[in-house]
């Protein structure tokens, strides 16, 4: 069966339990049940993960694997409000320059090594300088103080009105000053330096394989975690994830089946189909120009490429339906932030075709204009690519897919630069200066900084709005900045984009709570627990 939390809420008010409220178990779970101990919790995960904590990676992999190992300083409910984690209580001086964060005492690494406010100022600090995202969140950081072990002073030279929701797990991980330090801010930890204070130790790591965690036995929140182990399993096959679901070798994946699967699996009385778009996420899907390939920096080529694609189609084809057209860079899954009057280009090869012609790109003997290498995020269906190469034939542009795995994917984009169009997945998250802005910020271009600004995009009016719309306190004035922004990058077809993708949770009905909060299932899995009854 499907249903998404709201539906959830509906249902309990209705049947009277009067328990819907922030920060409730979800559907997998019925609220008044006693959560029990034990048991192996089987994950289908996909890619095949080269980064686990995300440090210095914005990766899908970091952001789901690592919170399970690394903490941050908050978790969040559902409406992003903060609940403590590794921070007990915190507060904001009036110039909004001073964040202080009283730190939980008692906690240990997993290494057996006291957590104190010098890991947070040295997480902090490798986030400015490493992470995609955190080089925007933690940009005006002029320090981090730590009077006693167990405080911690972020100063700012300049507001950052998102800060405190950026102190996740999943995306401002908490990490060992003591190990990390022994390291290159680019460079993952191997599996012995992957130490953390979250509820379950990596003890096995097999590429290609699986990844093995157990339960801490020292976990600082007396009685968590539940579960004595999760397995990560790692299926690249799509059909093969939704047979394991189907015969319950697999417990639950995050969407783990082919689109195609969806109506067959809701329809198993074994299984949860959990559709919510969580407020952590804000899905947006994106096509780039490599602005290196002097085919593309003409504003009518560009043009070109919007017109000859039909995102209505694209989504109905390549997704099933299962999310929305989202035309502008800001996705249509923050409407505080998306400027409505932004609409989708119409689809129109005869358009396209005159655009290219008038660009000095007429079709030659074979029907042919130019080539160009299509390459395209991993995590995201092939049909995407499949979709768009079709589209791009009709108007005489001749597109080479790139087919690789993930590590290859990241090293031909970011490093290598040896593509000339990409279909990336750079999720807004919740707040646009942190998922937007690493994408066209031309400070944010950097060989090798992988999910940044891959186009090598430059222009200093969109840089000066990016930088206002990060550091200003006042709502309206910042949505104001961010509507212009996103006016000049349609305007401008910085970049083409297409559609905010719906997602799916699968799980055996056995699993209870598994996404507790704002970060659905790139949670800690502290608070997940199988039912034996089920």
């Amino acid at each position: 069966m499907s249903i998404n939390r709201r539906q959830f809420n509906q249902l309990l008010l209705a049947s009277g339990a009067g328990l819907a409220m922030a920060g409730m178990p979800r559907f997998a779970e019925a609220a008044a049940e006693t959560p029990v101990r034990g048991g192996t919790l089987n994950w289908a995960y996909y890619p095949d993960p080269s980064a686990l904590i995300a440090i210095n990676t914005s990766s899908g992999t970091g952001q789901a694997i690592g919170p399970k190992i690394n903490e941050g300083l908050f978790d969040f409910d559902y409406d992003l409000n903060p609940i403590p984690l590794l921070a007990t209580e915190w507060s904001v001086s009036d110039d909004q320059l001073r964040y202080s964060f009283k730190l939980r005492k008692g906690v240990k690494w997993h290494d057996g090594a006291d957590f104190i406010a010098a890991d947070v100022a040295f997480t902090i600090l490798r986030l400015k300088e490493a992470h995609p995202r955190g080089r925007i969140t933690y940009q005006n950081v002029t320090a981090v103080e730590t009077p006693d072990p167990h405080t911690a002073i972020v100063v700012l030279s300049k507001p950052a009105p998102y800060l405190i929701t950026a102190l996740s797990s999943s995306e401002s991980p908490i990490v060992p000053k003591h190990v990390y330090e022994t390291f290159k801010p680019e460079e993952q930890p191997k599996l012995a330096q992957t130490i953390g204070t979250g509820p379950f130790i990596l003890k096995e790591w097999v590429p290609g394989s699986h990844l093995i965690f157990d339960r801490n036995p020292n976990y600082w929140d007396e009685g968590k975690p539940y579960l004595d182990r999760v397995v990560l399993r790692v299926i690249l096959d799509p059909s093969a994830r939704a047979a394991a679901l189907e015969t319950g070798e697999i417990d639950i994946g995050a969407n783990p089946v082919p689109l195609s699967d969806i109506e067959r699996l809701k329809a198993n009385p074994n299984l949860v189909v959990d559709t919510t778009t969580y407020a952590y996420s804000g899905p947006q899907q994106q096509l780039f120009f490599n602005y290196e390939n002097e085919i593309l920096t003409k504003r009518e080529v560009r043009l070109a490429i919007a017109h000859a694609i039909d995102l209505q189609k694209l989504l109905d084809i390549a997704l099933y339906g299962y999310g929305v057209v989202s035309p502008s860079p800001v996705s249509t899954a923050l409407p505080k932030w998306y400027d409505p009057s932004i609409k989708a280009r119409t689809p129109d090869p005869k358009l396209a075709e005159k655009l290219l012609d008038e660009a000095g790109y007429p079709r030659g003997a074979n029907g042919s204009r130019f080539k160009l290498r299509l390459a395209y995020n991993s995590f995201l269906t092939p049909s995407y690519a499949d979709f768009i190469k079709q589209s791009l034939a009709v108007v005489g542009i001749e597109a080479e897919i790139l087919k690789f795995d993930l590590a290859t994917y990241l090293k031909t984009v970011y490093t290598d630069r040896a593509w000339d169009l990409v279909i990336e997945s750079l999720s807004n998250t919740f707040d646009p200066s942190l998922g937007v802005q690493r994408a066209y910020w031309s400070k944010n271009f950097k060989i090798g900084l992988v999910f940044s600004n891959a186009s090598h995009y430059v222009n200093p009016e969109v840089d000066r709005l990016l930088e206002a719309a990060a550091v200003e306190p006042d709502e309206a004035k910042r949505r104001d900045l961010w509507y212009q922004f996103q006016r000049i990058i349609h305007e401008d077809v910085v970049s083409v984009d297409l559609v905010a993708a719906g997602s799916q949770i699968i799980a055996s009905k056995k699993v209870r709570n598994f996404a507790p909060g704002a970060q659905g299932i790139n949670n800690s899995f502290g608070q997940i627990w199988l039912s034996p009854e089920s």
